[in-house]
């Protein structure tokens, strides 16, 4: 049960990247959810979902470094959560801007 964070979060992480592995083959812009789909509509749909599954991929880094974190350190895992997803979501929207 010590373990029971770390292994969590890499199970986490590893379903983000298996959605972003699934988005960037397919390029299917139906895999968003039906709001995202409403809000945006990109003039080039398919460059749009490569570069989304980049971006989901990247956030996805943000749990797996926290659950290698927690396998020393509680706090620092906590801590590594919260800096590296927002270091990782303002690359993503830099990633993004020139997409849409």
């Amino acid at each position: 049960m010590e373990y029971g964070y770390s292994i969590l979060m890499g199970i986490f992480a590893g379903l983000i990247l298996i959605y972003a592995g699934l988005m960037a083959l397919t390029k299917d812009y139906r895999m968003l959810p039906l709001r995202a789909r409403v809000s945006v509509q990109p003039k080039d749909e398919k460059r749009y979902m490569k570069q989304l599954a980049k971006v989901v991929a990247l956030v996805a880094l943000a749990p797996a470094l926290s659950a290698l974190t927690g396998l020393w350190n509680m706090i620092a895992a906590l801590i590594i959560l919260v800096v590296s997803a927002v270091v990782f979501i303002w690359l993503g929207t830099k990633i993004m801007r020139g997409v849409e």
